[in-house]
């Protein structure tokens, strides 16, 4: 082993470390690992930088762009909340059309941009149903992941994949609907198995019916009445530090048959008032002693109580592209700012409900908001939020709204004829969509992850020093080595099943994109090192490397259901491992079918 191999390989294990602590966020691990392969000149300047002119990323950037025209318009939504209503009377049949319907939308737009558009829908639905939310939200994840194979454009792996494999020799470019042919076979046994199995064995573990007590809210929400001779009249709570004092929130005045929900901080308070309040039993008692307030009653407020008037208790998924991400509440001061109340965290299957004010948001928390309806809007709007409990059903008509379909879908067509080549098919409709105003330049920046971006482009040149340093190469004959014991006429099998298998452990630990940038060139290697095509191999990374339903970490859709779904990770693992292995035994099955192994050429 060289010092260059040695090099390289400490680089992918630190790096795989950092993704499975989740000690960085996953840009910041990706340029570490960019900046530790310049220092030690594994890479030039050139090579370092060339990851953001690779003709895939530049693909996935303006397919972001893209994604987001078709989703202003709403017209998927519309479409799959009427076709479910066809098939209503059945939660089986209904939930069926209703993932399939997900998977093909999927297979044309970016899978996190499906999620995000149809979790408010699938939390609709499970109501509808009267089933538990965690009952659908995993599913939904996994349909789209599944859609997402059935094409070149369906997933950000198979572009990095694809561009990677072109630019590694005179390779065929993979095709549009090529992946289609295993594909279909991948979505029909997947999405039997989530139907008949997934959806028996997903435990119900939040409440359709009521968010304060999915939220376990009982005994941080109650109602205070102001006494006669209570400090609090003539003044407010700013005055007497409320907030400070007993970390109780104020939330609303109930003055008469009216509810205050403005200014409440310099509200002047009279008695007879009634505060609804959050916080916890033992600051409730501090405060009734010293400011002379009396608990109603023993029963707590419920959502019903909260939402009154223009008033809403809601749930929000905040997103990877917030601002909110690495600030507490406090820092960030969301109240003002928003003018809502963050009342309890749920995070990863637990529930955060004290001193919340100076948590640290994390990507894909989900917030239970209370605020007016006007407020929550704007927090929407903001493209900082998903909002769960909210779904608009109607078909948004703004100008030139089918310009956005019918540009994806000419991609699409051009692309898959080999008429125009993928690159140049989203750049021409971005600028279609732009000149017509369909979207706006802010938009459009607005609309791409970054953070996806900048993972992609910087470890991008960790392939070429994978490639440069001899790493692929030795990794390969290794494991062409391990097949020495195997005859003759199965080693290529053998060689397919362990790509696949390394590919599929690697991506549920780190992120789809490390695993293909990783294991492309290795498969190259090994195909190579055994006189065969590589094709077959290459496709095996492009299903193992989406195919992650073992863990919510190794694919962002699975970790934005994990939070509004109440998961724990063992569901995960419960569901997804036999998902996994039967996905894998199929593929070294059927793969080698449609793709026979052939003599390299």
């Amino acid at each position: 082993m060289t010092i260059e191999i040695f090099i390289v390989l400490f680089v992918i294990l630190l790096a795989f470390i950092l993704f499975v602590t989740e000690a960085l966020p996953i840009d910041v691990v990706a340029l570490t690992v960019l900046s530790l392969l310049l220092i030690t000149g594994q890479l030039t300047p050139t090579e370092g930088i060339s990851g953001f002119s690779n003709p895939a990323v530049i693909t996935i950037a303006i397919l972001f762009v893209l994604s987001h025209a078709l989703q202003k318009t709403g017209v998927l939504e519309y479409l799959v909340i009427k076709i479910n209503q066809l098939v209503s009377r059945s939660l089986v049949i209904g939930l069926a059309v209703y993932l399939v319907c997900i998977a093909l939308a999927s297979a044309l737009v970016n899978n996190t941009a499906i999620v995000a558009i149809f979790m408010p829908v699938t939390i609709r639905m499970a109501e509808k149903y009267h089933i538990s939310p965690s009952k659908v939200l995993m599913p939904l994840s996994y349909s789209a992941i599944l859609g997402g194979t059935l094409t070149l454009i369906g997933t950000s792996t198979n572009l990095l994949v694809n561009s990677i494999f072109i630019s590694s020799g005179p390779y065929t470019p993979l095709g549009m609907f090529e992946f289609s042919r295993y594909g279909i076979f991948l979505l029909v046994v997947g999405l039997t198995y989530v139907v008949v199995v997934a959806y028996r064995i997903l435990p119900s573990r939040t409440v359709t019916s009521s968010l304060t007590k999915s939220y376990h809210m009982g005994g941080y929400l109650t109602e205070l009445r102001i006494g006669d001779d209570s400090p609090l009249v003539g003044g407010t709570t700013l005055d007497r530090q409320i907030s400070q004092n007993y970390d109780v929130t104020i939330l609303g005045i109930q003055r008469n048959e009216k509810l205050l929900s403005t200014n409440l901080r310099e509200t002047p308070l009279e008695a007879g008032d009634i505060l609804l309040v959050r916080g916890s039993v033992e600051n409730f008692f501090s405060m009734k002693e010293v400011e002379q307030v009396y608990m109603l009653t023993d029963e707590k407020l419920n959502q019903e109580e909260l939402t009154k008037e223009e008033n809403l208790l809601v749930e929000c998924l905040v997103t990877n592209q917030s601002d909110l991400v690495g600030q507490s509440l406090k820092a960030a001061n969301f109240r003002r700012r928003f003018g809502s109340f963050v009342l309890a965290i749920r995070r990863e299957g637990e529930i955060l409900r004290k001193k919340i004010a100076h948590v640290t948001l994390r990507a894909f928390d989900t917030l239970l908001v209370y605020g007016s309806r006007e407020k929550i809007r704007e927090m929407r709007d903001s493209g900082g939020f998903i909002l769960l409990t909210e779904v608009e059903r109607s078909l948004r008509k703004h100008r030139f709204w089918w310009l956005s379909i019918l540009v994806i879908m000419g991609v699409v067509f051009f692309a898959a004829l080999s008429l125009v080549p993928i690159l140049k098919g989203v750049i021409i409709g971005l600028a279609i969509l732009l000149v017509a105003r369909v979207i706006s330049p802010l938009e459009a920046y607005n609309a791409i992850n970054w953070q996806i971006i900048v993972l992609i482009g910087c470890l991008i040149p960790l392939g070429i020093a994978i490639q440069s340093s001899g790493t692929a190469k030795m990794i390969g004959n290794t494991m062409v080595n391990l097949l020495r014991f195997v005859p003759d006429h199965q080693q290529a099998t053998f060689l397919l099943a362990m790509v696949y298998l390394v590919a599929m452990i690697l991506t549920e630990v780190s992120s789809n994109a490390a695993t293909a940038i990783i294991m492309t060139p290795i498969a190259l290697a090994a195909s190579t090192n055994l006189g065969l095509d590589p094709r077959p191999f290459i496709f095996a990374i492009c299903y193992a490397a989406s195919a992650s339903f073992i863990t919510p970490i190794g694919y962002q859709t699975n970790l934005m259901v994990y939070g509004p779904g109440g998961y724990k990770f063992s569901d995960y693992i419960r569901v997804g491992l036999p998902l996994s292995i039967t996905l894998w035994v199929m593929a070294v099955i059927l793969i080698p079918m449609l793709w026979p192994f052939t003599p390299a050429r």
